[in-house]
């Protein structure tokens, strides 16, 4: 049997019920390994760490994970995960649903600046789409543009073509949609009300009707039957009332191939393991799930886990000896068994000779059983080895020397005691089947044990070849929504993020929301110069004393130089200096007075003298793609081409049309430049007043 990689429709109907248990649940923080797990770690009130996870490569999964079933957190994250955090850190968990009966969930996070829509895509080849409150898509791990839906940055979110749901229909409305096929019944269930193989099966186990019947061939009261079967199996599941099962494939080495909401009689004598919740047993089967990208953190090159292979090999081990002893025990019981009936021959001849002449003389099982009570009450000896009588098998127990044995009366003595040697005859090839499977695993211990002797770490991936943007035909936008793209803002070179105010009111705002006990404060000695803040760590992370690199320092200095009066009065160079947030204060001085946007600082202050002004703009390409702008040695390492810009005599928006043409000059793929370099979009990058470029 085949391991189960994809989430039914079925699995989602009873996983959205459990997860909105968890509404409320803040998120701190997320991460993306690979290109197709998505990590969202949150905090419940209740619960504690709460870590949810969606996969949709080639396995396509979403529930919660215990927590040492979470991988390590990869490396740099990628702008998808940074995006995520942007627009999620703090964000309210508020609710998931599936939409319609399809393969597909959307998580709905809330925050106060601006709400968050998830959506899962469980099929095909998997994405995760992330949508604002228009519905709009930011960013998502997989591009799709067809006729009848697109997948965007930008663009209106277009779900697939929604399929039926079964769980809307009425009878009547099963019953027609069961008729509009030309198929059997099993496969009309599963495709025509899209239940899928396995629960196609499953309603006509539970129904009682043939599968294979023609569905022309079907009456009403199959289609009832069916209908009822649905309801049966969905009850419990929408109401909550699970019984999640984990199912194991014996003849594979007890691997795990099939979890489930609820125990499916398709599955009835196939090992199972119980689970308190759904996501608890999905996690389980998930995790064990052998060879999936998720279980390799997302693709890199790390050490296999030898460990807890060889206590998995060890466990199994251990299991099949019980095993072969239990067989052993059982093959011997029944021999006794057999030899019991021989050697008291004359006693089960009387008993079986009893119930033979009863049956022929038309008394019912029930008399029989109370002629055997009456002989025992009278000291009748074979009466008192009676236990009772199995109507629906036609069988008598007997109990002969400790053991119960079930007869059948009209095969006599000899045939009873053969058919209970090849019973134990059946249970011994059990027991060399078992051995001849130890000994497989044995080898499977030893082959990882030598795997681990012998492995050795792998040489480094090679540096990807550097793509020639500039060149290209056509390139794909992907230039993701940020909370602070509203402010003035630019990467240092090492990767710290620099806010500076448009105006009064943001630099109020800069000061009361986004500024952390352990940031820098930077502003001009020079009037009108920005409120300008470097963030040690990003808003949603908790504020942390780091020793921020000098050129970093140096490149807010200039970047605040920059954006100043400093360069709308055709300077060259400006002083600026440094504080703590704790240095900064709206409380002036007696007698003093502070104007909007304005801030009273207390304290010692580090200077920058004569901090030269300096900005590029140019267009960075790799990864995110868009407009950037600052200091010089802080872009132009990141911007696949740039512009130097100096005060000058053009005006700002003139000077903004002159880059604009420039990058069209530059860029083989003119309409590229178009759609995120626009004129405006150049301008916010811009320092106030009159620039000149710089050729």
């Amino acid at each position: 049997m085949s391991e189960k990689r994809e989430m039914t429709s079925v699995d989602l109907v009873a996983l959205t019920a459990e997860l909105n248990t968890y509404a409320g649940a803040k998120v701190d923080k997320a991460y993306l390994y690979g290109d197709d797990l998505v990590r969202l770690k949150m905090r419940d009130f209740d619960r504690g760490r709460v870590e949810l996870l969606v996969g949709t490569g080639e396995t396509k999964r979403a529930h919660v994970a215990a927590a040492e079933h979470v991988p390590d957190a990869p490396g740099r994250p990628p702008d998808f995960a940074k995006m995520l955090r942007n627009r999620l850190s703090g964000a309210d968990f508020h609710a998931v649903r599936q939409h319609g009966f399809d393969r597909i969930l959307e998580f709905e996070f809330r925050r106060e600046d601006a709400d968050t829509k998830i959506v899962a895509e469980l099929f095909g080849d998997g994405n995760v789409a992330v949508l604002d409150e228009n519905d709009e898509v930011v960013d998502s791990l997989e591009t799709v543009r067809l006729s009848s839906r697109t997948v965007a940055p930008g663009a209106k979110y277009g779900f697939p073509s929604q399929r039926v749901n079964p769980l809307d229909l009425d009878y009547e409305g099963f019953a027609a949609q069961m008729r509009d096929s030309d198929t059997d019944l099993v496969r009309t269930v599963a495709t025509q009300l899209n239940f899928g193989g396995l629960y196609g099966e499953e309603l006509c186990t539970r129904a009682g009707v043939e599968k294979t019947m023609d569905i022309a061939d079907a009456s009403e009261d199959q289609f009832r039957a069916l209908y009822d079967a649905m309801e049966r199996l969905f009850d419990p599941i929408q109401s909550g009332d699970l019984d999640p099962r984990v199912y194991y494939d014996e003849e594979e080495g007890d691997s795990r191939v099939d979890v489930t909401p609820v125990p499916l009689e398709e599955y009835a004598g196939r090992e199972s393991e119980a689970f308190d919740s759904f996501n608890a047993a999905l996690d389980d089967y998930f995790t064990n799930l052998g060879g999936t990208e998720e279980e390799e953190g997302g693709g890199g090159a790390t050490k296999p886990d030898f460990q807890s292979e060889i206590e998995k090999q060890e466990r199994i081990i251990a299991q099949q000896e019980a095993a072969i002893e239990d067989f052993e025990e059982e093959a011997e019981r029944e021999r006794e068994k057999a030899e019991l009936l021989y050697g008291n021959y004359d006693l089960v001849d009387d008993i079986l000779s009893t119930v033979r002449e009863a049956r022929a003389a038309g008394h019912s099982w029930s008399d029989i059983e109370e002629r055997f009570d009456e002989g025992e009450e009278r000291g009748i000896e074979a009466a008192e080895h009676v236990q009772g009588v199995n109507e629906q098998q036609g069988t008598v127990r007997v109990r002969l020397d400790g053991h119960t044995i079930s007869l059948d009366p009209e095969s006599g003595v000899e045939k009873n005691a053969d058919a209970l040697y090849t019973e134990a005859k059946r249970i011994q090839e059990k027991k060399e089947g078992a051995l001849e499977a130890i000994e497989n695993t044995r080898a499977e211990l030893e082959a990882v044990r030598e795997r681990k002797e012998n492995w050795e770490e792998p040489e480094e991936p090679t540096e990807p070849e550097e793509v020639d943007w500039l060149s290209r035909s056509s390139i794909p936008v992907r230039k993701p929504e940020t909370w602070y793209d509203r402010f003035r803002w630019f990467r240092t070179s090492d990767g710290f993020l620099v806010l500076g105010g448009r105006n009064a009111e943001q630099n109020e705002e800069l000061v009361s929301k986004y500024m952390d006990g352990y940031d820098r404060f930077f502003h001009t000695q020079a009037h009108g110069g920005p409120v300008t803040v470097l963030k040690t760590t990003e808003p949603s992370e908790p504020s942390k004393d780091l020793d921020v690199p000098e050129q970093s320092l140096e490149e807010a200095a200039r970047f605040a130089v920059t954006y100043s009066s400093v360069w709308k009065d055709g300077r060259g160079a400006g002083d600026a200096y440094m504080v703590m947030p704790d240095q900064v204060s709206k409380t002036a001085e007696s007698g003093e007075y502070l104007s909007k946007g304005g801030f009273a600082v207390r304290g010692d202050r580090t200077y920058f003298r004569d901090v030269a002004v300096g900005c590029s703009v140019g267009i960075q390409c790799e990864g995110e793609t868009r407009v950037i702008g600052g200091p010089p040695s802080a872009i132009e390492p990141r911007a696949e081409t740039t512009m130097s810009l100096e005060p000058g005599e053009f005006a700002q928006g003139d000077a903004a049309k002159r880059i604009y043409r420039e990058f069209r000059e530059r860029f083989a793929d003119t309409s590229f430049v178009r759609k995120v370099a626009s004129p405006d979009e150049i301008q916010k990058f811009m320092p106030p007043g009159g620039s000149r470029l710089v050729e």
